[in-house]
């Protein structure tokens, strides 16, 4: 996750320098975590450049946004446009991209209002997992943190202060070895990753759970269910435990940062062969298919970035 080249960041309705993208000590979300955030990756592909399910992320950031009461004034469309004008202004062809809405600064009052800010970052890559752990399939462990229940915060919700324990169950994974972290709810039903959703394969079919086991409904998730209609695989949302995970057949993490990771083992246990299954790498190779555009299907889910021509044997200038 580096920096490095990065020129311009779109900052509250304009393109500036990326040392000139700054804030104050004093800003709320800094200490109170008052922001939410969404995560989108820009793909080349058969026709260039293109942003996966981009409006589908913004739908989400305004309605994080709504339920914080971070109102600002840019409306969905000026959004997706200074998306694809920074990762233009970036020359960029493959990049995570990070627009963020926060309470910035005039004072620190818990109940007071501030001025709120919009940013939009873009940089080259966001990767999660490990790319070695990726091809064998993450080493998953069971976290001692529960999932926050989202009668305490709304899980559906893309906060930044959430996030906090995240960081928690993933640090402390790898602290011993890990991967990965698996977050439970209080009663001992599987939430989600640290940072991702989990889907299970028994019997053929797909099982995954949904935003009554307090987790964030992913994007990434939602093409998933799709892709898996378009392949003739079933899929069942209901509740799972910590027995169905050690059960299954196979089981994969999913999330823009991770897309579709095999899960090989939970806390030395293998899940299935403790191999990347075939109905994930069939779920894999659709979701590439799908990003790339090469797969000649879900086309709605790409917005080319203007001002790019389409990569010709892996390199093309803009």
């Amino acid at each position: 996750m580096g920096f490095e080249g990065i020129e311009y960041v779109w900052l509250n309705g304009a393109l500036v320098r990326w040392d000139d993208a700054t804030t104050h000590v004093a800003t709320h979300a800094l200490h109170y975590g008052t922001g939410v955030f969404e995560g989108i990756r820009c793909y080349d592909g058969v026709d260039g450049p293109a942003v996966f399910r981009l409006p589908e992320h913004m739908d989400r950031l305004f309605a994080s946004a709504a339920v914080y009461n971070l109102v600002h004034e840019f409306t969905h469309e000026q959004l997706i446009e200074a998306t694809l004008e920074v990762i233009a202004a970036n020359k960029l062809r493959n990049c995570y991209i990070r627009p963020i809405v926060w309470s910035g600064t005039d004072n620190l009052g818990i109940r007071v209002d501030c001025p709120i800010e919009v940013a939009i970052l873009a940089w080259p890559d966001m990767g999660h997992v490990r790319p070695e752990a990726k091809a064998l399939g993450v080493r998953l462990t069971l976290s001692p943190y529960h999932k926050i229940h989202t009668s305490m915060l709304p899980s559906t919700a893309k906060a930044c202060g959430q996030y906090i324990g995240s960081r928690l169950a993933v640090r402390e994974a790898m602290s011993r070895g890990f991967d990965e972290a698996l977050m439970t709810n209080s009663d001992g039903t599987i939430a989600e990753g640290a940072v991702e959703n989990l889907f299970l394969v028994s019997d053929g079919r797909l099982v995954t759970n949904d935003a009554r086991s307090s987790i964030l409904m992913g994007i990434t998730r939602d093409a998933v269910l799709g892709l898996a209609g378009d392949l003739g695989i079933e899929a069942e949302i209901r509740t799972m435990t910590l027995d169905d995970l050690r059960s299954a057949d196979e089981a994969f993490l999913t999330g823009t940062a991770c897309e579709v990771t095999g899960i090989r083992e939970l806390d030395g246990l293998p899940i299935g062969s403790g191999r990347i299954g075939a109905i994930t790498s069939r779920i894999q190779e659709a979701f590439s298919g799908a990003t790339s555009g090469s797969a000649g299907t879900r086309a709605e889910w790409r917005i080319t970035v203007p001002g790019f021509k389409r990569t010709v044997a892996g390199s093309a200038a803009v």
